[in-house]
C-alpha cells in the first residue's frame, strides 16, 4: 500500500513467559510469534516494516531472516510509547504516510483485518484509528474509556485503572494506524506519570483528543483473532487452536489422519493428497509429503521433502533430507544434513546416513552407519557396514559406485572408492580402494586348533 509503514514492537522480555529468551521468538505451531506477524504486515506491501529490538536483539533479528524487516534498536526498555519514539529518526523521513503499529506477540491476526483498519483509517481523516474488541476476561488489557457519545476519549492500562473501569469489557489489543505527522507531533507531551513510570503509547489516543485530533476505533468481532500471548498456558492454547486447524484443513485436502489429536503438524508443513498419516507423528519446519505417502508412528520429519508413494516406518527421524519416489524408509532410521535417498530405495533398521547421497534401488537394510558416502544405485549395503569417515581432523568420502555389494559387518576407511560391481567380503576392514568388478578382502586368516575346546575343558576341571 502506497504511503504505508509498519512498526512492529519486539523489544520486551516477557518475564510471564518465565523465559531466557525474547517473548516475540516463542513459537506457535511451528513457527515464531514475531515471524508471523511480519508476514502479515508484509502481505499489505508496505513502503517499509519497521521492528523495535531490544532484549535478545540478534536472535530476534536472526529468528526474521529472509523477512522484509529494518531493525530498529531500543537500547532501554521504557515503554511501548518510547519504543516509537526510538524510531522518530525514521518516522521523520516518511511524515506524508500512515503508520501501523503492530505487536510481536499478536500473531493471530489477519491480513484481512489489518487492510480494512489501514482502509478505514485513510477513509475517515483520522490522525489515529484503533482496532478494540470485547474480551470475555479483559484482566491484563488497557479498557477503553468513551464519552456520553460514545466517542472514544482514552485508554487506560490496567495498572492504572479504577475499580470502575476495571469492568469495562472492551479492550485495547495494540493495533494502531497513525498519520504519521501528528504522531510525531503528539510524542513530544509523552509522559511517564504513571504505576509503571514508562511511557505508553496508549496515552497518544487522550493526547490527541485534547488536542483535538480525530481518533476513532473500530470493534472487532472476533477476540481469539486479536489476542495477545503472555504466557506459557496461552501460548500452548493457541499453538494447540492452530494444530487443529491445520489438521482440519489437511483432511478436507485428502489427507487421512488416523488420529488427529495425535497428530502435530507445523503451518508450513505442505502435505499433498492421499497421505495417511499415523498416530503420533510430527512434521516441522518447510517439509513437504508427496502424494500417497505412509508415514508411521513415531516418525519425525524436518525440513525435509519426501517424495510420492514413499513409506516411512515406525520411529524415524529425518531432517534436512530428501527421499524420492517409492523408497522405505526405518522402522527407527536416522536420515539428517542433507542426504538424499534416491529412487524406490530401501533403508531399513537402525541405519544412520548423514551428509550422503544413494541412488536408485539401493539398499541398507540393517544396522549401517553411512557418513559423508555417495552411492550409485542398485548397491546393497550390508548389515553393520560402517563407513570411517572421521580420522579425528575431517570427514573423509566414501564412494562406492553402481551394482556394488558391501558385505555384512565390513568397514571402510575413508577416503576410498569401491568400484562398479564389486565386492566386499563379510567382515573386511577395507582400507584400498577396490577396482571395478573386484573381490576386497580385508580380514585376518582364520586358524583352526583341532582339540582346543576339550583341552581346555579338562584343564578347566582340574584346577577345580
Amino acid at each position: 500500500m502506497d504511503n504505508l509503514y509498519a512498526l512492529i514492537m519486539a523489544a520486551g522480555k516477557g518475564t510471564r513467559m518465565v523465559s531466557n529468551r525474547a517473548k516475540a521468538l516463542h513459537s506457535l505451531c511451528g513457527i515464531p510469534m514475531l515471524r508471523m506477524i511480519c508476514r502479515s504486515a508484509a502481505a499489505l506491501e508496505p513502503q517499509a516494516i519497521f521492528v523495535i529490538i531490544g532484549y535478545d536483539a540478534e536472535q530476534v533479528r536472526a529468528s526474521l531472516e529472509g523477512c522484509p524487516a529494518h531493525f530498529i534498536v531500543q537500547k532501554k526498555q521504557l515503554g511501548t510509547g518510547h519504543a516509537v519514539i526510538t524510531a522518530r529518526d525514521e518516522l521523520e523521513k516518511h511524515c506524508g504516510g500512515d503508520l501501523l503499529v503492530l505487536f510481536g506477540d499478536t500473531p493471530l491476526v489477519k491480513v484481512e483485518t489489518l487492510r480494512k483498519l489501514v482502509e478505514h483509517h485513510r477513509c475517515s481523516g483520522a490522525a489515529t484509528t484503533l482496532l478494540t474488541v470485547h474480551a470475555p476476561d479483559p484482566f491484563g488489557y488497557g479498557r477503553i474509556l468513551r464519552d456520553g457519545n460514545n466517542h472514544i476519549q482514552a485508554i487506560v492500562e490496567e495498572k492504572d485503572a479504577t475499580s470502575e473501569q476495571k469492568l469495562i469489557t472492551e479492550i485495547n489489543p495494540g493495533f494502531y494506524c497513525f498519520q504519521i505527522s501528528p504522531l510525531l507531533e503528539s510524542l513530544e507531551r509523552l509522559s511517564n506519570n504513571n504505576a509503571q513510570k514508562e511511557y505508553y503509547i496508549t496515552d497518544l489516543v487522550e493526547i490527541q483528543r485534547r488536542e483535538g485530533r480525530i481518533v476513532n476505533a473500530i470493534l472487532h468481532d472476533d477476540y481469539e483473532e486479536l489476542r495477545g500471548i503472555n504466557s506459557r498456558e496461552q501460548l500452548a492454547d493457541l499453538s494447540l487452536s492452530l494444530a487443529k486447524e491445520k489438521n482440519r484443513k489437511l483432511m478436507a485436502d485428502g489427507v487421512t489422519l488416523i488420529d488427529p489429536n495425535r497428530t502435530y503438524v507445523h503451518l508450513d508443513v505442505a502435505v499433498e493428497k492421499d497421505v495417511t498419516i499415523y498416530p503420533m507423528v510430527t512434521l516441522e519446519g518447510n517439509t513437504c509429503i508427496g502424494e500417497g505417502c505412509v508415514i508411521r508412528s513415531g516418525t519425525r520429519i524436518l525440513n525435509s521433502v519426501i517424495g510420492p508413494n514413499v513409506e516411512i516406518l515406525d520411529s524415524c527421524l529425518i531432517s534436512d533430507c530428501r527421499i524420492d519416489e517409492g523408497s522405505t524408509i526405518g522402522p527407527s532410521a536416522h536420515l539428517r544434513d542433507h542426504t538424499i535417498v534416491g529412487k524406490n530405495c530401501r533403508v531399513g533398521n537402525f541405519v544412520e546416513i548423514v551428509r550422503s547421497t544413494l541412488g536408485d534401488e539401493t539398499c541398507a537394510m540393517h544396522l549401517a552407519y553411512l557418513g559423508d558416502a555417495q552411492i550409485g544405485s542398485r548397491v546393497n549395503v550390508s548389515a553393520g557396514v560402517v563407513t570411517c569417515n572421521y580420522d579425528g581432523f575431517r570427514k573423509n568420502a566414501t564412494i562406492i559406485e553402481d551394482d556394488a555389494f558391501v558385505g555384512t559387518n565390513s568397514q571402510l576407511i575413508a577416503p576410498i572408492r569401491i568400484g562398479r560391481g564389486a565386492f566386499v567380503a563379510a567382515g573386511s576392514t577395507i582400507s584400498k580402494n577396490v577396482p571395478p568388478g573386484a573381490l576386497g578382502i580385508g580380514r585376518a586368516k582364520q586358524e583352526i586348533k583341532k582339540g582346543w575346546a576339550e583341552r581346555r575343558r579338562k584343564n578347566s576341571k582340574s584346577d577345580d
